[in-house]
């Protein structure tokens, strides 16, 4: 069978543009003819996301979105048939399957809206998918809907699809920071090949990314985009500069629980605490310090609360939902990060645009797939097509023909 040089992207769940930018990253060239991924359809159902989309996979205005970025409720579209594609993904809603969250699996609002991604394949029967979410899908209700998840896409379709689930790091991909999903690929069963997971390029902690150079370097321009500075209150800043790099809200309790000794050992050893209170020197004058600016919180102790990046380490995940507290601290600056800076730590470039006001752009890097990360699985399934060898891990998670992987230590590990 003859296939296409060029395919024909359609995306359900598009978010703002993480995983076309990515398609976009991943063209090959064999024997003088490039071999690529183009977007030609996408939807999703938040207005400023499918104008961020519009703007910068399609280039369109920035207040237009064309029959191409369709926004609107995807439970809505009552067939794809007349949408012309041959390659699909979908990054179904990873809310339900989320540990930040009330993790409903299929018993909540986005669980089962998967099925519409294999409702697209059913209709078109693309070449090959890639269907993207959470950790934490694996172990939703008690492992079953992640049975029933794979059972339907590989069995979606004319032809059936043989897949390949694996629990990516996309710090190991060159992504500045811990974002931990699994991806699923199917290629269609009559194609005769097999996509493999390609091996990570930076595997060793050394090598990696830190945020502090995906931030730093180059510096970000006066006058970049959505660069804005959360105004942060006296009592949110004394706090962050109380607490070192890496560390985040709980560290205060743990501090006071040492005997005067260790407390003021430990206190006077971070930077940030004696530039912040100079005159601070004694046990009493920092207890007081602290248990004025500690939160008092019995329950809900998440990790990222207030939590400052470690400068030499990728960050920890950049998420879409969450209040104060939860928009990632600067390891030495007493203050969130910026939008823009979240972004380079999603590997966006600095020229592209994200519409509406700052807790939507906030929202959309958040829920975003890391472009850099994407790049590297849509390169490989471009030459798994091509018949091309490249360097390859096993799968963690699921190939078809054999029983889900039980790895549940890589499943439960921390994204920090």
């Amino acid at each position: 069978m003859s296939l296409p040089t060029t395919y024909k992207l359609a995306e359900l769940f598009c978010g703002p543009g993480g995983l076309a930018t990515g398609a976009l990253l991943s063209n090959i060239e064999i024997n003088g003819t490039i071999h690529t991924i183009q977007p030609a359809w996408a939807n999703d159902i938040d207005e400023d996301t499918c104008k961020t989309y519009a703007a910068n996979i399609k280039h369109a205005q920035l207040s237009e979105v064309g029959s191409s970025v369709v926004c609107g409720d995807v439970t809505k579209i009552t067939s794809f048939r007349k949408i012309k594609f041959d390659a699909l993904a979908f990054g179904f809603p990873c809310n339900d399957f989320s540990a930040v969250g009330e993790t409903k699996g299929f018993e909540g609002k986005y669980g089962p809206l998967y099925t519409h991604g294999v409702r697209a394949i059913d209709s078109q029967n693309p070449y090959w998918f890639l269907a993207e979410n959470v950790g934490g899908l694996r172990n939703a209700n008690e492992g079953k809907a992640f049975e029933t998840i794979l059972h339907d896409m590989e069995h979606c379709g004319k032809h059936g699809y043989f897949l390949t689930a694996h629990l990516y790091r996309f710090e190991e991909y060159g992504v500045p920071q811990a974002r931990h999903r699994i991806i699923i690929v199917g290629i269609r069963n009559d194609l005769g090949v097999r996509y493999k997971v390609p091996a990570p390029i930076t595997s060793e902690l050394k090598k990696q990314t830190s945020c502090k150079k995906a931030i730093e370097t180059p510096p970000i321009s006066p006058d970049a985009s959505n660069n804005e500075r959360t105004k942060q209150s006296k009592t949110v800043e004394d706090r962050l500069m109380c607490i070192p790099p890496g560390e985040n809200a709980w560290f205060l309790d743990k501090v006071l629980a040492l005997s005067d000794a260790d407390l003021t050992k430990t206190m006077l050893r971070i930077d940030t605490f004696k530039q912040h209170f100079p005159s601070a020197k004694t046990s009493e004058s920092i207890r007081r310090i602290i248990k004025d600016i500690r939160l008092n919180v019995k329950s809900a102790r998440m990790s990222q609360i207030y939590k400052r990046l470690n400068p030499s380490k990728p960050s920890y995940t950049i998420t879409g939902s969450g209040g104060g507290g939860t928009h990632v601290y600067h390891w030495s600056d007493p203050r969130a990060l910026t939008n823009r800076e979240r972004a380079r730590l999603q590997t966006f470039d600095d020229s592209f645009i994200f519409i509406g006001n700052k807790e939507s752009v906030r929202k959309q890097i958040g829920m975003a797939v890391p472009p850099q990360g994407a790049k590297h699985i849509f390169k490989a399934i471009l030459m798994t097509l091509a018949g091309i060898k490249y360097k390859t891990v096993k799968a963690n998670l699921y190939e078809t023909g054999l029983k889900p992987i039980e790895l549940t230590a890589i499943l439960n590990d921390k994204e920090e």
